[in-house]
């Protein structure tokens, strides 16, 4: 296909696990052009990521329009946020600076050069009461984090803008140069120093492998998707279910992985007990496929050989 013909998407918070993904994706894609951004330096190894890296700061609103009227994209996807819950309860001024002011500079930009809004959610708009969730049940968010998200959701319907809202649950993955761990990574290496784990056996999630997640986005752009849709994981697990998947995968010790509940831990920001996605409403209109936890384990254990190698 000629680069004429090609939509460009543009992704914001690229250095992060999802983002990175989508970049490798849309890359091995004949029919679009990416252009990558975030803070700082481009941390994604492959150098046609690099090539075409720009540094974006989503909160400053000149520079999000300088950057949109440069491109033009035609969709952006919104990966950039705050996420760390009880980071954004201790430092609201910052989580909401991130979380709504710069979604809305990105409405304004896609409102002026006519671009279509991917932006990205969680189940944490959710109070966990009544899980797992449908893309029509009503939000009402426990922690400051799922507040600001839900606040975004509403600011990106009213907007005269083309839209999706994609809510994921539970991102894991492997990425380039991420100082974050995951529940796998953590329980394996855990277990693999003889450690014994406290795992809560009362939370509720559809964890979502993040190549799954960058899937269901280039889906939606794809079909140009409108509206909400839930893209996650589709089995209904604990922490302690999910350790204990991982524990047989990696054939380890299963007896030092001990049940808790949420009482024992002290955390700054309440947790909504049962989330989770229904994801029917993916798998119909877009044909979006989930793999099970269990495989997403041995596609993080491949990819965990070659980083080795």
């Amino acid at each position: 296909m000629n680069e004429s013909s090609k939509k460009t998407i543009l992704i914001t918070g690229a250095n992060g696990l999802l983002g990175q993904k989508l970049v490798l994706q849309i890359l091995e894609e004949d029919q679009f052009i990416v252009i990558p951004t975030g803070l700082g330096d481009c941390r994604i190894t492959d150098l046609r990521a690099k090539d075409r890296w720009k540094s974006l700061d989503i909160t400053n609103r000149d520079e999000v329009l300088d950057l949109f009227e440069s491109f033009k994209p035609d969709f952006v996807i919104n990966t950039a946020a705050m996420t760390n819950v009880d980071i954004c309860e201790a430092e609201k001024n910052t989580c909401v600076k991130l979380n709504i002011y710069g979604v809305n500079n990105l409405i304004h930009a896609c409102e002026t050069l006519k671009s279509h809004l991917v932006h990205l959610s969680t189940d944490f708009i959710f109070d966990g009461e009544a899980g797992p969730y449908s893309e029509e049940d009503a939000p009402n968010p426990v922690n400051y984090y799922g507040w600001t998200k839900m606040k975004a959701e509403e600011n990106i319907k009213n907007a005269k803008i083309k839209w999706s809202i994609i809510r994921t649950v539970l991102v894991y993955g492997i990425a380039n140069d991420m100082s974050r761990s995951n529940i796998i990574l953590w329980v394996k290496n855990s277990l693999e120093k003889g450690e014994t784990l406290q795992l809560v056996n009362d939370q509720f999630r559809t964890p979502t492998l993040a190549e799954d997640l960058a899937e269901g986005c280039l889906l939606v752009i794809k079909k140009q998707a409108e509206g909400v849709f839930n893209i996650s994981g589709k089995d209904l697990l604990t922490p302690y279910d999910m350790a204990i998947a991982t524990a047989d995968y990696f054939n380890l010790d299963k007896s030092k992985i001990k049940k808790t509940n949420s009482k024992a831990f002290t955390q700054k920001a309440k947790r909504p007990m049962k989330t989770g996605f229904i994801i029917d409403k993916a798998i119909n209109n877009l044909g979006y496929s989930p793999k099970s936890f269990m495989d997403g384990i041995g596609i993080l254990s491949k990819q965990l050989k070659l980083a080795n190698s």
